[in-house]
């Protein structure tokens, strides 16, 4: 390691010449309280700026250990600091000039949800703060002088007002951790207490705007019916009461505009932590729960979809079905089938984003078409036995049909943003087609997930395996893009980067062992869950703009690859 003296005189000795010799700054650098890590140099202005660490001794930081002793609390703590790194950089900013991305200064930008990150990591011994720095230039000469500003002024600010323990809100970084606590303490109680979801009383469920994920400011809370309402006496604020939505099937209906789509986005989202003035704090879903649409024209794989379609007019295999096109109705039934491969206990449809020969047939439409030439077998047939069979529930927001009354276990109506159990009513009306249909049929679940996927799906070229994301919906593989944007559980772009090289990974350590993909993907997390994101990169010094996917994220994308080889 070299002293930071060093770092300065070799920045007055390159001034203003050519942009390259900034290459020989990378190493370490001993600040005194800490040390500044130049990773990586980028090649010109232009490009994506340079990797840069800053690695604080926990004899300068002073974070009591009992503050991160456990993974959540852990992510708790990174999280906070992540948010207030980034806070800072603006307020301790210096401009500094030249061209392209000089002077830029960028850490992970987080969204309302908390999720384990490669741009802090905290331990017992150090901290460390991984972010990026446009090395200033002018055309494509050195501009050492602005460079030095960014590097002995700035960045001792922002270590100073972030990582200094003494030096932060102590109370305001204890609250979030507590915060995490108790949203772990709900989650990890759900199944025990017969849920699948909870939303606490007072929760504010819709945003500023659609496109928006802040908490709409003025705007009714939400209030559980009294029959359906549970509590949790949580370890930091005692107890929370809300409603519970059991295990099994339930609707949400309404008329439109009533709310209906705003709670299922809710739950949706509420697989993740969420920040204080979130509004959603503590509404909590099983971590497990997937969202499923309809999906037009996404690629299907040998996906085995015979529980929905079979005996198709061309004769198509359906119990390793393969598409580069897929309809609406094959879509969904390939998402479902996939979920349930993922291990989801809980799915999430809108009927508004469903495909209606998927969904359902009514009694009119099965007179007119018989049973035998029509091969799609509706979902309000399949769901009882999904979740009979295979203790998976299902949440349903259903606006046109009453035919789902007859498979329902509880039945809540939206009204103006508050909510109603009308199941006693629901169940009056229903006429009991339904649950008819489904004594008749006798249905056995038996779906095929036995999908070995072979090495060499994803191809080393000349210059290594190719990765990049734009923006939060597409991960581009070797210039083959896998489209994500019917994976509505996604939040954050870093999410995408670390599925990217989760796959790389795969190929390299895991591809030609004959393994299906549901055990790829239980490999690389449990890769994760031993070393960490970090694990997964070979990167020097390690990348700070990566978040924890969910396994169901992992292998959505997965299916989505048209180049996967089964």
């Amino acid at each position: 390691m070299k002293n930071s003296e060093i770092l300065k005189k070799d920045l007055d000795r390159i001034d203003g010449k050519s942009y390259r010799l900034y290459k020989e700054l990378e190493g370490q650098y001993d600040f005194g309280n800490y040390t500044l890590s130049i990773d990586h140099v980028q090649g010109d202005p232009f490009a994506s700026p340079s990797r840069v660490r800053v690695i604080v001794n926990q004899k300068f930081a002073g974070f009591p250990s009992e503050l991160f002793n456990n993974k959540h609390k852990n992510i708790a703590v990174a999280d906070y600091l992540t948010r207030q790194f980034y806070s800072n950089v603006n307020k301790c900013g210096e401009k500094a000039f030249g061209s392209g991305k000089s002077g830029l200064i960028s850490i992970s930008k987080c969204p309302q949800e908390i999720l384990e990150r490669t741009s802090v990591i905290i331990d017992n011994s150090k901290i460390e703060a991984r972010f990026y720095v446009g090395f200033p230039a002018r055309g494509r000469s050195v501009l050492s002088k602005e460079l030095e500003k960014i590097l002995y002024n700035v960045i001792p600010s922002i270590v100073d007002k972030t990582l200094i323990h003494k030096n932060i809100n102590k109370e305001e970084l204890i609250n979030r951790v507590k915060l995490v606590e108790d949203q772990e303490f709900i989650r990890r109680e759900l199944s025990s207490k017969g849920l699948v979801s909870f939303v606490a009383n007072g929760s504010m469920l819709p945003r500023e705007s659609g496109v928006s994920t802040k908490a709409l400011k003025v705007g009714k809370v939400f209030l559980s019916p009294q029959n359906l309402e549970v509590e949790f006496n949580t370890p930091s604020r005692g107890i929370i009461k809300g409603m519970g939505i059991k295990k099994g099937i339930t609707l949400i209906v309404g008329g439109g505009y009533h709310g209906k789509s705003t709670l299922l986005k809710a739950l949706e989202l509420g697989v993740y932590n969420h920040i204080e003035g979130d509004g959603r704090e503590f509404v909590i879903t099983d971590d497990s729960a997937l969202k499923v649409r309809a999906e037009d024209s996404r690629c299907i794989t040998k996906t085995d979809i015979s529980l929905f379609i079979s005996n198709l007019p061309n004769g198509k295999d359906t119990r390793g079905f393969c598409t580069e096109n897929a309809s609406g109705s094959t879509s969904q039934a390939a998402n479902i089938v996939e979920g349930i491969e993922s291990g989801a206990k809980l799915f999430l449809i809108d009927e508004d984003t469903s495909a209606t020969n998927f969904m359902m047939r009514d009694d009119l439409m099965q007179k007119l078409v018989s049973k035998e030439k029509e091969p799609i077998t509706p979902f309000i047939e399949i769901v009882k036995p999904i979740y009979e069979q295979m203790d998976i529930s299902t949440i349903i927001v259903v606006g046109s049909s009453g035919d789902f009354f007859d498979i329902a276990d509880c039945v809540i109506q939206m009204d103006n943003y508050q909510t109603k159990d009308v199941t006693k009513e629901a169940k009056e009306l229903s006429k009991g087609h339904i649950l008819e249909r489904i004594k008749n049929r006798k249905l056995k679940i038996d779906i095929n997930f036995n999908r070995v996927v072979k090495r060499g799906s994803i191809e080393e070229g000349p210059k290594g395996i190719k990765i990049k994301t734009i923006g939060v919906d597409t991960i581009s593989i070797n210039r083959e893009d896998i489209n994500l944007r019917a994976v509505e559980q996604i939040v954050d772009i870093e999410q995408l980067n670390a599925i990217g090289s989760m796959m790389k990974w795969a190929e390299k350590n895991l591809m030609g062992k004959e393994l299906i993909l549901k055990d790829i993907s239980d490999k690389i997390i449990a890769e994760v869950c031993k070393g960490g994101l970090m694990s997964l990169d070979n990167v020097k010094g390690g990348t700070g703009s990566l978040a924890m996917p969910r396994k169901q994220e992992l292998m959505a994308a997965y299916n989505r690859y048209r180049k996967l080889k089964i």
